[in-house]
């Protein structure tokens, strides 16, 4: 049997092993899935959604643990490992009150039914930087629905999902939920095989691949990609406010959040004061292992991230831009904060996403410029504007799935998450979203 290791990115020492999925275990999870989702799908939507709640109340017990694995396995720091954790678990009575509620039956008139069917077997395939978070909101409107899962979580984090799953599996029915290990070899073997959907949250290079293997049987595929997310700072902007939200921003979980900000585009009249106030908010925080005091700066995920990091810094340096704080060379694994001005449209720093503690600013002359250079990208998960009056005008110009004005994306409630242009493929979250886990079936008596 070949093993997949997890080791620390702190400092390369093994945390653990698990099974490395060959492609006849795949094969197996498959069919074993596929007899567990006729079952799951007879029972009612209240007795599912009763299992899947009971399941994820028992992950209390192991919430430590979890955000434990969190931070050995991607560098977290504990703070936020046992939000992750926490959130999770307190995260799914909602989550799944919301997916009953979107696939409950309507009624059109006396004789038409708008039905919400289960699609089969669900493949999600989540990312490291969130991966309890990332996977659940997938899992839990997929189960929900009537669908069996088989979670392919990502080769930095094994450990993580192994725990959360088993940990499911418990208290669910047998085979409706379960964990395959490997690197990009399973994932394809997975999205290859008899599976009837995938939802994935990834790189766009990794999405499209996923897509490909898809095509020739038209699987069902819901994407979210990733996003080199814009911020304008208009001259009537709160300098401290909008400070503030570029570095907490730009740092949460290292930078290895999708929706942190990538780049700044800042008014010209302002900018001196602007970086002054960038500089000082970005001193405050230290990087560090996950358990050591004062640390809001983990290490990042894995080497090939931050040699990624490294090579954005260095070719800005290269081409010209200004290091307010940091500078373009570090050590493995950390990225201490780094502040850079000078931004052009030629580096990777703009036009590329960065995913590790670094605050990219550019100065602009005019609004048409500011908007034009946000959306010039490929990405559109999300994009943000701090500014007074006018802000609400600039942000409706904004390419993104996702716009806010004076605060962070994601809407309140029963809100998508969703991107826009090669940022997302379908979406999840909200009713509509949630169906997206079903096949619709209009059924007239």
């Amino acid at each position: 049997m070949s093993v997949l290791e997890s080791r620390n990115p702190l400092d390369q020492s093994l945390v653990g092993q698990v099974e490395y999925a060959s492609e006849a275990k795949v094969e197996e999870a498959v069919q074993l899935s596929q007899l567990a989702q006729q079952k799951w799908a007879k029972l009612s939507l209240q007795d599912r959604s009763a299992q899947v709640v009971n399941a994820y109340q028992q992950l209390s017990a192991v919430a430590e643990e979890l955000a434990l694995l969190i931070s050995l396995e991607m560098g977290k720091d504990r703070r936020r490992a046992g939000y992750e954790a926490q959130g999770t678990i307190h995260s799914a009575g909602y989550l799944v009150e919301e997916a009953a509620e979107a696939f409950r039956t309507e009624t059109l008139g006396s004789r038409t039914q708008i039905q919400y069917r289960p699609l089969g077997v669900v493949a999600v395939i989540s990312p490291w930087n969130y991966p309890l978070a990332m996977a659940n909101n997938l899992i839990i409107p997929a189960l929900v629905a009537g669908n069996s899962v088989i979670l392919k979580p990502s080769e930095h984090t094994p450990l993580v999902a192994d725990l959360f799953v088993k940990t499911l599996q418990k208290h669910l029915p047998e085979n409706v939920i379960q964990v395959i290990h490997g690197e990009g070899d399973v994932g394809r073997s997975l999205v290859k095989s008899n599976i009837n959907m995938v939802a994935f949250t990834g790189s766009v290079r990794a999405g499209r691949n996923i897509m490909a293997t898809a095509a020739p049987e038209l699987k069902r595929l819901v994407m979210e990609l990733g996003g080199n997310d814009p911020m304008i700072v208009m001259d009537n902007a709160d300098i401290k406010a909008a400070a503030r939200f570029a570095v907490a921003s730009s740092f949460e979980n290292a930078g290895q959040m999708c929706t942190s900000t990538e780049r700044v585009y800042v008014d010209r009249n302002i900018a001196g004061a602007f970086y002054r106030e960038v500089v000082a908010t970005a001193r405050v925080y230290q990087t560090g292992a996950w358990d050591s005091p004062g640390v809001n700066i983990g290490p990042l995920a894995n080497s090939s991230q931050h040699q990624k990091v490294v090579n954005q810094l260095v070719d800005a340096e290269q081409k010209g831009a200004n290091f307010l704080l940091g500078e373009s060379h570090y050590e493995a694994p950390f990225i201490q904060p780094t502040v850079v001005t000078g931004m052009t449209p030629d580096m990777s720093l703009e036009s590329e996403e960065t995913f590790g503690p670094v605050v990219a600013i550019a100065e602009y002359e005019n609004l048409k410029e500011a908007v034009a250079r946000a959306n010039n990208s490929i990405y559109g998960l999300g994009a943000v504007v701090f500014g007074g009056q006018g802000a609400h005008e600039v942000a409706e110009q904004l390419e993104a799935g996702m716009v806010a004005v004076n605060q962070g994306v994601g809407g309140m409630g029963d809100s998508p998450w969703v991107g826009a242009k090669q940022s997302g493929f379908g979406f999840h979250g909200s009713k509509t979203g949630h169906r997206q886990f079903t096949q619709v079936r209009v059924m007239n008596y």
